[in-house]
This record gives structure tokens, sequence and C-alpha cells, in this order.
């Protein structure tokens, strides 16, 4: 096992919620223990662990896709424990799949610009090989995500939270390291300082508008013809969940896609079950991640890592 420690910057080149890199390895003589931080989880954006589990699914498949590009003989044994998901173990054959390590760096999000245009019937073919993706177009969510976000910047504990992660100045001590920069965030100079006066002044501003000020900016997030893709499955198995998710991220990324995320749809509760009903889904709970998908217009910067 001590040969994955050379990997270890491209196994944390998997996403996080927030890019709160919550994963932790702890080396044994004849495994390796995959557990999380509980300082990088979200406690109050995310109190039932849904996205800290996808999280650690899309983890455990990177780990497994960097290992076996490598021609390591690894695999995962899920044991849920105490700030725990499971073990990479020796095994007979690498573990099989069709993505690289290559593939693994070029995957980003991108909060950016997209090109119009719906996913082709072909891709979400491909898509659902790995994961149950329901694609809505985006001009439907709009108003979900405009009542979610508003939802969410009217919270001041979520938003406090929220601004922990957030580094919005190169002068940030931890801008290199991890949280949503401004450029991961695709915010120009005058929006990221705009954003940190007004997040700096919340608690004198909130009750005067802040947060409709603030939700008002997505607003046109999703006025184009594009597609918003929802993961649906087993809210009981989460992290198998994550590593298929990681697997659709790939697979959009080969094909010159890219996502991002806008789970603040199924983070609140009114949006999530207004959500649902649009898809006809019995329990709400079933939603577990929701992204926009499409072709951006320009690249995104890549997201800071606290393992380089």
């Amino acid at each position: 096992m001590k040969e994955l420690r050379d990997l270890e910057p491209d196994f944390w080149r998997a996403p996080s919620a927030h890019n709160t890199q919550p994963w932790l390895l702890r080396y044994h003589k004849h495994e390796v223990e995959i557990g999380w931080d509980p300082a990088r989880a979200l406690p109050v954006s995310d109190p039932t662990g849904r996205d800290l589990r996808l999280g650690l699914g899309a983890f455990v498949e990177t780990c497994l896709i960097v290992c076996a590009s490598a021609g390591l003989r690894v695999g995962f044994r899920s044991d849920p424990g105490p700030l725990r998901a499971g073990f990479l173990h020796g095994t007979a054959e690498p573990y099989r799949t069709p993505f690289t390590t290559t593939d693994v760096r070029a995957r980003g999000a991108n909060r950016g610009a997209y090109e119009a245009g719906r996913l082709p019937a072909e891709v979400m073919d491909r898509l659902a090989e790995h994961a149950n993706l329901v694609r809505v177009p985006c001009r439907e969510l709009a108003g979900l995500l405009f009542a979610a976000d508003l939802h969410q910047f009217g919270d001041p504990e979520v938003t406090r939270e929220l601004r922990e992660w957030l580094r919005l100045t190169p002068r940030h001590p931890r801008y290199l390291l991890d949280g949503l920069t401004d450029q991961a965030l695709s915010l120009g100079a005058g929006e990221a300082l705009g954003l940190r006066a007004s997040l700096a002044l919340y608690p004198a501003l909130r009750r005067l508008g802040l947060p409709k000020l603030l939700a008002g900016a997505g607003r046109g997030l999703l006025d184009y013809d594009g597609d918003v893709l929802v993961l649906v499955g087993d809210p009981g198995d989460q992290l198998e969940q994550g590593r298929a998710l990681m697997r659709t991220w790939l697979t959009l990324s080969g094909l010159g896609y890219t996502t991002h995320p806008l789970s603040q749809i199924i983070d609140c509760a009114g949006t999530r079950r207004a959500l649902a009903d649009r898809l006809d889904a019995k329990d709400p709970d079933s939603l577990l991640h929701l992204a926009r998908a499409g072709k951006p217009k320009a690249p995104a910067v890549r997201s800071a890592r606290v393992r380089t």
C-alpha cells in the first residue's frame, strides 16, 4: 500500500461540496482506511451528510481509477464506521474501468456561461450506463433555483458556513488550498469585491433585502436552452451513488462537456418537494444531486487542492 502515497495528489482531484476535500487516508499494514475530517464537513448546509457521502464515493472511485491507471491491483471494501467509509485493499487484478488518471486530471466543474443546446440522446445513453440521471430543461428550473438561493441566503447560519469556504481574493491565506475561489466561481474582480462586501455586512443588510439581491444575481444562470441533470437513486446507498456520479462526470468530460452543481435546489425542503413532484418521484430524498451540464463557452480555472 505504500505505492499509494505517491498517487495522493491525483486522488485529491475528486470533487467535494464547497471544495472542502474532507477525506483522510490512514495507512495500515495491508490496507488503507478512507475516512473524513469532521472539520471539513458542512453540518449546517449538509445536515444529513448526503453531499459528504456522495463526495466520499467520488473519492473512492477516483482512487480506484488512479490506482488502476498506475497498474496497481487495488479494490475497495465498504465498511462504514465512525468517521470511516471503508478500506482500499489489495486484489488479484486491477480495478476494471475505462477511465484513466489523465481523465481524472482533465475533469472539472465550470460555473461560467454555457453554449446553448440540449445534450444529445447518445450522450444521455452513455450516462445511463453509470447512473439514473433525469434531464430537465434549464428554464423549467429557474424559478426553483431562485427560491432555493433565497432560502439559502436568508439563513444566517447557512450563509456563515458558505462564507467560511469562500476565497474571494488571492490574499486569502487558503486561496491555493481549498474552498471556492473567485476564479472558480467565474467572478470578475468587481463581482468578487461586491460579494465580499455584501457578506461582510450581512448581519446589517439581511433585513434590508440582501438575501433577495444575492439570490437575484443567479436569475440568469438557467435562462438558456440547456439541460439540468438530476441524479435519482437509493438514499440509503449514497456512497455507491457518489461513485456512479464520478463516472458520469468523467464520461461528460471526455465528450467535451462539463457540469455546474446546483444542489441547493434539493438542499431546500420546499424546492426539493416541488422538483420531486415535477419528476413524479415518490420519495423527495431520492433526489441526490443536481447540476447543469453542457459545453462551456470558456475553460474554467482549476480549483485549488490541499495535496498538489
